[in-house]
């Protein structure tokens, strides 16, 4: 069997299984490219340690590579198509831990300023205005990119402020409240984009078609570059990413929390909510990218410092029971019913009430 062939064949299979399989599908016909059409027999584990070991390959993204490779031709070992696996030795990767890169507020406006200089790009498939709304988007709600860019027309309530966020086999749906000032910049936006539309998803590029994730990336890789932001810290091979707009998105409202004196025994499993986190303890890593001024309350107000946990509150437990109460009304996705947060009861303390002070900032 031609590799080509393969390639097809499992991507199509694991998209059947529910599974988005965006990134991995893109790794196999980038090595396609690379090997050429031959046959899956053919393939020698010096070809597959040369592609693993491409540039700017992180150690992450090598193990990523790996891991989706063994898994393919595991595939096809079973079936006979191959007598052995073509896979190098696995590399040993250190057990430092990945800490993500926090914009600063200074960095997010230089951005959002860099975004509104490439309407010049003429060559760029995605302009300006998506661009700037998509970046301001993420930063305002804390979507994975990939959640964003499945969003469709009757997933955006511009009138009620609300947005039904649809997650794959592995998250939970989830309807959140949204701010009024990011309300306008999508209502801005919704009324910018071109009439003839191909697609019925919200965020568009110049063909009126849905946003593609490599494309975007690619253009957030380059504003990025020319905003001079990079990190400096011991994860400086791992630049920031648009993906790290979530955690910004996340450490912003944590830090908002904490100057105002709010209770974060209610506030982070609240948050874990509106971000689809499955495990409410998975924004108290937040808490330690939280600026060092803020230390004094942290020790204060943070639950991993005090001697009651979030999860032995009764009182909590049931305003969690109550935000994930679904009426039915709501689009369902793989069988599980959406997690609806009442915007009367949550959103005047929840991150979807981005505040940007100047109006130029949009």
């Amino acid at each position: 069997m031609k590799l080509n062939v393969a390639a097809d064949i499992y991507v199509r299979k694991k998209r059947d299984e529910g599974l988005v399989y965006s990134w991995p599908a893109g790794y196999l016909a980038a090595l396609c490219r690379q090997v050429g059409d031959v046959s899956l027999d053919q393939i020698t584990s010096r070809e597959i340690a040369t592609f693993l070991e491409g540039p700017k390959t992180s150690p992450s993204t090598w193990l990523e590579k790996y891991h989706m490779l063994r898994g393919f031709f595991d595939f096809w070992l079973a079936r006979g198509e191959i007598d052995i696996l073509p896979m190098p030795v696995k590399r040993t990767v250190s057990d430092r831990p990945f800490l993500p890169y926090i914009f600063t507020h200074a960095e997010i406006r230089l951005l959002l300023n860099g975004a509104r200089n490439t309407r010049k790009v003429k060559r760029s498939k995605i302009d300006h205005t998506t661009l700037r709304t998509i970046l301001i988007f993420l930063y305002g709600t804390g979507l994975r990119v990939g959640e964003a860019l499945r969003l469709q027309e009757e997933d955006v309530d511009l009138e009620k402020g609300a947005v039904s966020v649809h997650g794959n086999r592995f998250n939970r749906s989830r309807i959140i409240p949204i701010g009024l000032d990011l309300r306008k910049v999508l209502e801005a936006y919704a009324a910018s984009r071109r009439k003839e539309m191909n697609d019925p998803y919200f965020f568009q590029d110049k063909a009126g078609e849905r946003l593609s994730y490599s494309k975007l990336e690619k253009m957030f890789r380059r504003l990025r570059h020319k905003s001079e932001i990079r990190r400096h810290d011991d994860g400086d091979c791992y630049q920031p990413r648009m993906y790290d707009l979530r955690h910004t998105f996340a450490t912003h409202r944590i830090a908002a929390w904490i100057k105002h004196g709010a209770n974060l025994n209610r506030m982070l499993p609240a948050l874990a909510i509106y971000m689809g986190l499955t495990d409410f303890r998975s924004t108290e890593k937040y808490l330690a990218f939280a600026p060092e001024r803020f230390r004094a309350q942290l020790v204060k107000l943070s639950p991993l410092r005090g001697k009651k946990r979030w999860r032995d509150d009764l009182a909590l437990m049931k305003f969690l029971s109550a935000l994930s109460d679904d009426s039915g009304k709501s689009r369902r996705l793989n069988g599980s019913a959406p997690i609806r947060i009442d915007p009367k009861s949550v959103a005047p303390t929840l991150p979807g009430h981005l505040q940007l002070r100047q109006r130029n900032d949009l």
